[in-house]
């Protein structure tokens, strides 16, 4: 039967998916969480690099299988195909970013970021204006100022430029560090007992999660656990109360990652916490639903 409940339309928001999804195992969670959560209007999943070799394209395609093993159909993006210091052009996302945020609608607009930030940096170097115009959500950085990094963090590491333009950019952004990020832990069995027989995106979330636990790339890993750290910036946009934040001075983030004092940067909205439970049980229970279509 699927997802019956509705939402009233005056609380829908309006998102932009951004999302390097073939970087490693939990993005296509948070992405599919996105598409199957009714408050969400996503308008279009971007493709982010990881600062690979054909990284963006990677990230594009691992996007349209998601959609594809959930027959669904959403406009998928391009987007730059490497930091802002190597890539000169405005991609198609960083154009979709700017237009959608120029767009006279009633329901706001939410730019989820679960990787680098070089498509919002770039729609934000181009046109300036729309930093007033969109909710940045961002999964990245070790946080608030000052704090030494206990390792590199992945996604601002992958441009530290774009990481420090959007952060002084003044624009709206709701932070989310590793600090809380990593906190939405799964276990390998719950995914195969409870999100493995949610139809052939339950098999696709499951096959790619065990396959690179299984890669040397993820020699980092747990083993039998995982973060499923992307997932976050879909759920503080469902219900931004489903963690604690606070107001504090956006970091300045150094080339190994630390967050340095700058005076002069803008305030921001950081988060503390997450309420893991939650974020899980509610991907779940959707993923059920759906998969009873």
């Amino acid at each position: 039967m699927g997802i019956q409940y509705k939402v009233p339309d005056y609380k829908k928001i309006r998102v932009i998916i951004d999302t390097d999804a073939a970087c490693e195992a939990d993005d296509p969670f948070a992405i599919v969480h996105g598409l199957l959560s009714p408050k969400l209007i996503v308008r279009a999943i971007a493709a982010e690099h990881f600062k690979v070799k054909d990284s963006e394209q990677r990230s594009y395609k691992e996007i349209e299988t998601i959609l594809d093993a959930m027959d669904l159909s959403v406009p998928v993006l391009h987007g730059q195909k490497g930091p802002l210091s190597e890539d000169k052009e405005v991609s198609e996302a960083s154009k979709f970013i700017i237009d959608e945020a120029l767009r006279d609608e009633p329901n706001p607009l939410f730019v989820l970021c679960q990787g680098a930030i070089t498509n919002v940096a770039k729609a934000l170097q181009t046109c300036p204006e729309i930093k007033d115009k969109m909710t940045i959500v961002w999964i990245g950085t070790h946080g608030e100022a000052p704090c030494k990094a206990p390792f590199t963090e992945f996604n601002s590491v992958n441009d530290i430029e774009a990481a420090n333009y959007v952060l002084q950019s003044g624009a709206n952004i709701w932070l989310i560090p590793s600090h809380v990020y990593i906190t939405v832990n799964i276990g390998l069995a719950e995914i195969e007992r409870r999100i493995k027989p949610c139809g052939r995106i339950g098999e696709h979330l499951y096959t790619q999660m065990t396959e690179y636990n299984m890669s040397e790339a993820a020699g980092w890993t747990q083993g039998e656990s995982w973060s499923l750290g992307d997932s976050p910036a879909i759920a503080v946009t469902i219900n931004p109360g489903c963690g604690h934040y606070h107001t504090a001075k956006a970091p300045l983030v150094l080339d190994d990652t630390s967050s340095a004092v700058k005076d002069d940067n803008p305030d921001i909205r950081i988060y503390t916490d997450v309420d893991s439970r939650y974020i899980i049980e509610d991907l779940i229970a959707k993923l059920e639903l759906f998969s009873e279509c």
